[in-house]
């Protein structure tokens, strides 16, 4: 098995500060399934960038910085599956809410043949603020009456892997997200994930679920308002755009 793992990265300097680039740098170090670790920076306008250009590409020799536009998380994920050299694509959120020791449980269903595999979330979301708890059962609500996804609990985790052939075959298929879309500030994207799995299911892709540990980290990208409004905004798109048969 060879994994090529995606990090997005948008103006976390914060984070890094923490070290969480050194904690995937000396995990996947001595693991030979990760073959290469793809950051992808949208668009920064802090020190991220020249913080890992000079302080952790020469440290981690399986790092590769790749610097895309700013047009939101979606993009930076889509950016790194096509930039991708490994049979398979696992990408984390760059805060470690969910440990990078958990790619452990995805690489065991990709092991018993799954070509995407999602991490799910305690559904009590132990730690995150209220309004946080309060946007993830909206979404679910709302998301099951628009475009379904039944069976699947948690579609937003920012931890998943999938089989590469079958990742680039669902992103030619997308619709809400084509490349000419833009964003004004931080996006956290969260139609992508609903339009791409929407679209697995349409494909009868096999999707397995597994549970992971998950704590709540505290950051500045996520806007509860903006993204409530983008979320409900997609999922009308991804709905238009399945009656009017473009998914077919």
């Amino acid at each position: 098995m060879d994994i090529s793992l995606i990090i997005p990265c948008y103006n976390e300097s914060t984070n890094i500060q923490k070290g969480v680039l050194d904690k995937i740098g000396n995990f996947v170090k001595d693991d030979q399934r990760f073959t290469e670790v793809l950051i992808i920076d949208d668009g920064s306008t802090d020190e991220s960038k020249a913080v890992i250009k000079e302080d952790y590409i020469p440290k981690f020799p399986k790092f590769r910085l790749i610097e895309n536009k700013h047009k939101g998380k979606a993009f930076a994920v889509i950016k790194g599956i096509k930039e991708s050299k490994a049979k398979y694509v696992m990408f984390s959120d760059i805060d470690l809410a969910t440990p990078i020791e958990e790619s452990k449980k995805l690489i065991k269903e990709l092991n018993n043949d799954y070509r995407i595999v999602i991490g799910s979330r305690n559904a009590q979301r132990k730690g995150a603020p209220f309004l946080r708890k309060v946007m993830a059962r909206g979404l679910i609500a709302v998301r099951k009456l628009f475009i379904g996804l039944w069976g699947i609990k948690d579609t937003q985790c920012g931890f998943k892997a999938f089989e590469r052939k079958t990742a680039l075959q669902i992103i030619e298929k997308l619709q809400v997200f084509y490349p000419d879309r833009m964003v004004k500030g931080s996006s956290v994207s969260t139609g992508f994930d609903l339009e791409f799995l929407f679209i697995a299911q349409r494909l009868n892709v096999p999707i397995k679920e597994v549970p992971v540990t998950w704590r709540h980290v505290e950051t500045k990208n996520v806007n509860f308002i903006t993204d409530s409004f983008e979320a409900l905004r997609d999922l009308v798109k991804i709905r238009t755009h399945d009656l009017l048969g473009n998914y077919k």
